[in-house]
């Protein structure tokens, strides 16, 4: 529920609370998931986040409810980060969510976590959550256990909590804390910027070596195919009966399926790595954005010309994967036999495509906050 780093303490009593959440999209048609999306978060948070504030005199705030004019992005992100105080509707692990979240995180300043039954993200699932269903008697106890914690928190000082998995330890410890000079043993274990920078890493490496598995096995099936192609054409050339190239195109099926079953297997696996992974490097790549370039070190350097550097190899895969792809839904039509190696090779490439493209996602803040290093 409340996810800040730094040392419990009485604060300062915050005039305004910035909600982060799945907004939607309020000019879609009626009955669509976007509209249907608007009006349930709009929903949560009139009938419980904002009354909550209200009732300690805390003006909550939507992104879509900052009435200055500017850059939209930018005003969400110093939202997030100056705040005294957000409250993150976690429901669904929205990507842009997620991300605000983790740069909130970086700030340890004070966070409540609220989300529908259901739609926790694993990736901050450890941290207590407020927890609302859509009846209306369950929004009601919703708003009252936001309204207690708020009470509790500006009452007490809002209790340390440590951020889920990589998003931990991202903001150097105090210096004049105990934690800092070895008094708390949770301190001396707890995570620092490079640990969790080394943490990434590793998982960037094993989807590194996702890529490979996923590259060698699509060269496999592609010998393969070579081979009952070459064999196809010497039995229509021989004009052999349809009944023995039934026979081959079994023989090839049965050849392939192992490997197909593979690519489908490792292809999930880097697909669950990429959304493991995700909010931890948005949030890594947003502490790059906001320390001076000078001050990034060689470390954040190594990490952008990783990232860059993973894109590049993976969309030269992701080309050749498409291609195989069409490919192999083609042959689905030759025989029966094929069906299963080939669902489990287009189930490949969909999972290869989707995570791919995150990964371009990140490549692309890498390179701009690169170039701003060398200028």
């Amino acid at each position: 529920m409340i996810a800040p780093q730094a040392p419990r303490r009485e604060p300062a009593q915050p005039r305004v609370c910035f909600v982060i959440g799945p907004i939607g999209d309020q000019y879609a048609a009626h009955g669509t998931p976007e509209r249907e999306a608007y009006e349930h978060h709009l929903g949560i948070f009139e009938q419980v986040i904002a009354p909550a504030c209200e009732r300690h005199g805390i003006t909550a705030v939507r992104a879509d409810g900052i009435a200055h004019a500017g850059d939209i992005n930018e005003q969400i992100c110093r939202h997030v980060v100056e705040s005294d105080l957000v409250i993150a509707d976690v429901s669904g692990g929205n990507p842009n969510v997620m991300y605000e979240l983790g740069l909130r995180h970086i700030t340890g300043r004070p966070t409540i976590h609220v989300g529908e039954y259901g739609q926790l993200p694993f990736d901050i699932a450890s941290i207590r959550t407020i927890r609302y269903q859509r009846a209306r008697s369950h929004l009601a106890n919703a708003r009252k256990e936001i309204e207690n914690a708020l009470e509790v928190g500006l009452r007490d000082g809002f209790e340390p909590l440590t951020p889920a998995r990589v998003l931990r330890g991202l903001q150097p410890a105090d210096r004049s804390s105990p934690s800092a000079e070895g008094g708390d043993a949770e301190g001396e274990s707890s995570p620092g910027l490079l640990d969790d920078f080394a943490a990434i890493e590793d998982g960037l490496d094993e989807m590194t070596a996702d890529m490979e598995a996923i590259t060698k096995t699509v060269e496999t099936i592609g010998a393969l195919t070579e081979e009952s192609n070459t064999e196809m054409l010497e039995l229509t050339h021989a004009n052999t009966p349809i009944s023995a190239r039934l026979a081959a195109v079994a023989r090839y099926a049965q050849s392939i399926s192992v490997p197909a079953g593979e690519l489908s297997t490792v292809a999930g696996t880097f697909a669950e790595r990429m959304a493991t992974l995700d909010s931890g490097v948005r949030a890594a790549l947003g502490l790059i954005e906001v320390t001076p370039p000078d001050e990034r070190g060689e470390e954040a350097e190594e990490f952008l010309g990783q990232l860059m550097a993973m894109d590049e190899s993976a969309q030269e895969g992701l080309e050749q994967l498409s291609i195989f792809g069409a490919s192999a839904a083609d042959m689905v039509r030759v025989s029966r036999h094929l069906r299963k190696p080939v669902k489990d090779i287009s189930a490949a490439v969909k999972q290869m495509t989707s995570a791919i493209t995150c990964m371009g996602e990140w490549a692309n803040r890498a390179r701009a906050l690169a170039q701003s290093i060398t200028t």
